[in-house]
């Protein structure tokens, strides 16, 4: 039974001496401090073998109950796996399919091995780092043994796990469970792989037409057309149903996305926004004639064996879009090129950067700027010449330029 010291004589709160002893020559003394939650609830911790370790134990909670970092020891307790079921459905009802699945299979894959079993409070930065460094290792000898050495070889799936174990950590400071993240900080962010974006591919007009030519050998040319003019993605395109095309404003209405996994499914857009995509005259046009007999809700790009399946994404070497990309001699590309490809296009036809933005489905015009910095490096010289022809000869600049001619060949 727990005998009080002379410096703490009341019953509660306070540090407590115990003895732990077997035999009479044992110097087993240990201390126990007594303190109530934020909540009032009496709690202990107790096994301090100086009474000096017990007092500092007992500041540092009184002083992190006063800032508002304390955290109740059985909270902190808390296991991963109790808290990643809910982060997932959280990510599940706030992005769209084509976000969360790849999180999903992160957890599933990277992070549920490691993590589950422990307790939230024993996650330190230093096991994060480890955990990165030996997911580092394992992905560079996978690309040594392919013949590629890579020093950033699995930059996409390592900061993908690492972001799924942070977030969850995340819902754990929101919960109180944590008073801070551990995960996270400067350490961490030292060791990260780079991601390095692969370099956009842009086709000219003449190149979009001779696709297009060669898809139409398919039934795909104006899906073609359609991707490298309007910019929609490629789930985004096979949703588009004949009601979605506004044919006298010359707007597509993106309402939502399909994604294909084992099978079709159909849910919001991206950026979980509607938005409406111009379509030039001539792309219109092909959409009217394609649309012309149609009935409101009949999918504008079908599978042309069954009108009522939505269009699988042509994957393979044979499929249908590799195929024009070989006939047309154009550089290797995908479909979601194509996008890549419409803002190229755009840029040249004079649109800015907020009119491409909002026609991309970007939430943000520096999402734009950050993707096609190359397209408007570009412009930046057409806008000084510009800027030059307009407004040189009524400003002091042309005088000033002569006048230091004049003193050179006075000189």
């Amino acid at each position: 039974m727990a005998t009080p010291t002379k410096e703490r004589a009341t019953n509660y709160p306070g540090i407590y001496e115990y003895d732990v002893r077997k035999t009479p020559k044992d110097k087993g003394i240990r201390y126990r401090v007594v303190y109530r939650t934020l909540a009032g609830k009496q709690t202990s911790k107790s096994g301090f073998k100086t009474l000096g370790a017990a007092k500092s134990f007992q500041a540092e909670t009184e002083t992190k109950k006063a800032t508002g970092e304390y955290i109740a020891p059985s909270a902190a307790r808390t296991r991963i796996s109790e808290i990643a079921p809910d982060w997932l459905k959280e990510k599940r009802a706030t992005t769209a399919e084509t976000n969360y699945t790849p999180l999903e299979a992160s957890w599933r894959n990277h992070v549920q091995e490691r993590w589950s079993g422990v307790r939230v409070g024993d996650v330190d930065q230093e096991d994060v780092k480890n955990w990165i460094v030996d997911m580092r290792l394992a992905a560079q000898q996978r690309a040594e043994a392919k013949g590629e050495p890579d020093d950033n070889a699995g930059a996409t799936v390592i900061i993908r796990a690492y972001g799924v174990l942070a977030g969850i950590l995340d819902m754990a400071v929101e919960r109180g469970l944590l008073p801070k993240n551990l995960a996270r900080g400067k350490q961490v962010s030292k060791i990260m792989p780079r991601k390095i974006r692969k370099k956009h591919i842009y086709l000219t007009a003449e190149d979009v037409g001779r696709l297009s030519k060669e898809a139409d050998v398919h039934g795909h040319g104006l899906l073609v057309l359609m991707l490298a003019y309007c910019g929609t993605r490629w789930g985004e395109a096979i949703a588009l149903r004949v009601s979605d095309i506004d044919l006298t404003r010359k707007r597509l209405l993106i309402t939502k996305t399909v994604t294909e996994e084992t099978g079709f499914k159909v849910g919001p857009t991206k950026g979980r926004e509607n938005r409406e995509v111009p379509v030039p005259g001539f792309v219109l046009d092909l959409l009217r004639d394609r649309m012309e007999g149609l009935k409101a809700d009949a999918l504008v790009f079908p599978n042309l064996e069954d009108a009522s399946e939505y269009l699988r994404r042509s994957k393979t070497q044979d499929g249908w879009f590799t195929g024009a990309v070989k006939g047309a001699k154009v550089q290797r590309i995908t479909p979601h090129d194509l996008r890549h490809t419409c803002a190229s296009l755009a840029i040249s036809a004079g649109a800015n950067v907020l009119v491409l933005s909002k026609m991309l489905g970007h939430k943000d015009p520096s999402v734009t700027l950050n993707d096609y910095a190359d397209l408007f490096n570009t412009d930046l010289n057409n806008i000084a010449e510009a800027m030059h022809n307009k407004y040189a000869a009524a400003t002091r600049c042309g005088n000033v330029a002569d006048q230091a001619a004049g003193t050179s060949l006075a000189a």
